[in-house]
Order: C-alpha cells, then structure tokens, then sequence
C-alpha cells in the first residue's frame, strides 16, 4: 500500500542570540543610556518561527546555520520539537542582534548577520533536494541567497511563504512569483506595493494583489488586526485587547501559529484566530523566543474567551 506524504514546513531562516536591554525609552541618536536590566535568550526570526510552530503542534524542519560555540540553541529547538537535523555548526560567529524595549513594549533592534549569511549554493541545493514535492518553504530575509532558493523551490514543486523582513532593496529583485504566501506587516506591504506607509489597509491588499495577482497574503497590523487575502476573498481578524510589555517577536509566533493551523488543514479563520491569540499572549511577555506561548496555553485562553 501506498504511504501518503504529510507535507513537512521546512524553514531556511536564521538563528541569532538576542543581546536584550531594558530601556525607560529607544536610545536617542548621541545620547548614552544606561539599561536597567540585561539577558541573552534564543532569537532570529527564523528561529522564533520554527519554535512558534513547533510549540503549536506542528511539523518542522529548521534548515540553519549556528556557531559551534552556540550549540545550545540548536539544542533548545530540539527540545521544543523542531527537527533540527540541518542545523550546521559551524567555525564562524553566529548572527545577534541588540534589543532595547522600553517601558512601552516598543523595541528597537541591530542585527548582525554573522553564519545566516554562510549559506553555499550548494548548501541551498542540497536542502532543497531533501523536500518533497508539495511540502512547504517557510524563508525570511535574515539569510543570504534567497533569490536562488525561491526558484529552486519552485522547480522543485514546494510551497512557498516569504516574510520579507527586515525590508530591503533586494526583496524587490526577487521572484516574489514564486510565493504561494506572502507574511507582511505594514511597512513592508507598502514598500512592495509602493504605496505610502499611511494607506488604509485595503489600499494595500489591493496593490499587493495587483502587484503579485497569485500570491495570498497575510497583512499584520499589530492592534489594528489582520487581514487575510487571496484573489477577491478577503477575511479580517480583530486584535485582542491587551497591554503589551514586549513587542519583540510577536509577528514571528503569529507566522508560526498561522502555519501550524494551516498544516493541520484549518479555515482560514481559524489560522488567523489561533495566530492572533498565541501573538496577543506573547506580547504580555518580555522576550522574543522566551515570549511565545504553548499551544495549551493559547486554546485555554481561547476557550475561556468563548466562556465569557
């Protein structure tokens, strides 16, 4: 008998360590501030995505680079449940970046790309060769030689979600066709489409589906919702209301929960309903990969909402 293929998210994304300080405010360009307290912790959206799906309940596969000397990261990915069995540890600096959160829950953040930007040609080839058809590729722009890889993936016959952040010039050279789903906060769907940052979110989903016509898109807009889009159908879902103590790493843990829903075949709404409560909960925690909730967690805190 034939086995079917369950179809694997395999995530070519970065692994960084987060330098994070605690700041009453976002430094100011000459200013020395002093940070009130300080901690190292598991970050780099890659990793936040992997670890946000896995902690979902979902299939994933983490395909990375870390410093040798930093094996401990790869270790609690493994943990969580993320096959990290393409985890390379290599001799280079591993990427990290430097956070302050003020008392806000606002965050300001330096990156340092260090063994993300490692990665071969054939390093890309080889991982893509390791798919199979119809399994999902889940990329970020924290790694180096995406072009290549999204077409690869295409030849290939994988699925494709790109979260182009952080933004840059070389997102707009690439085959952004070859995306089945595109994961945008404001800014970035407004670069893409280019249009300005101020334009309503409707304004936005419309060029974005003008610009890459068969391309869904998830648009986060933080305590303005989310919206959902593919061709004409469009589908909103509120944010819940709650003070935020750290921003850092909420659009990650909803990418994860968001994949995760749709790896086990849910609605459309229901991705999005699981997303923003895992991401609501996670804000109310300091951290990035410390912040992301478990899926018991966020299904207790969904079914006590239905209960009230």
């Amino acid at each position: 008998m034939t086995m079917l293929h369950s179809p694997t998210l395999h995530n070519l994304g970065s692994i960084n360590l987060d330098h994070f300080y605690r700041v009453p405010h976002l430094v100011h360009p000459g200013e020395t501030l002093a940070s009130r307290s300080y901690h190292v912790g598991l970050g780099g959206k890659g990793a936040n995505q992997s670890l946000a799906m896995a902690l979902a309940g979902g299939q994933v596969c983490h395909w990375g680079r870390l410093g040798r000397q930093d094996a401990w990261a790869r270790d609690r990915l493994a943990r969580a449940g993320v096959d990290v069995s393409h985890v390379e540890l290599v001799d280079e600096a591993s990427g990290h970046a430097i956070i302050q959160v003020d008392d806000q829950g606002e965050n300001a953040i330096i990156l340092h790309p260090g063994a993300n930007h490692g990665f071969s040609r054939r390093d890309r080839d080889d991982l893509c060769e390791a798919a199979q058809p119809g399994d999902w590729l889940l990329v970020q722009n924290e790694c180096n030689g995406l072009a290549e890889l999204l077409e690869c993936a295409r030849h290939k016959g994988l699925a494709v979600a790109f979260n182009p952040a952080p933004m840059s010039e070389t997102v707009l050279e690439m085959p952004l066709q070859a995306c089945r789903l595109l994961f945008v906060n404001r800014g970035e769907a407004a670069w893409l489409a280019g249009l300005p940052e101020t334009s309503d979110a409707e304004i936005l989903l419309e060029g974005l589906n003008k610009k890459l016509p068969q391309t869904a898109t998830v648009l986060t807009l933080g305590s303005e919702g989310a919206w959902y889009q593919r061709d004409s159908d469009r589908q909103f879902q509120r944010a819940l209301p709650v003070k935020a103590v750290d921003t850092t790493g909420a659009g990650d843990t909803f990418i994860g929960y968001f994949m995760a829903a749709l790896q086990e075949k849910r609605e459309i709404g229901d991705c999005l309903a699981l997303a923003a409560h895992a991401a609501a909960l996670g804000v109310q925690r300091p951290g990035a990969a410390d912040s992301i909730p478990s899926r018991d967690e966020v299904t207790r805190q969904m079914d006590q909402q239905t209960n009230d």
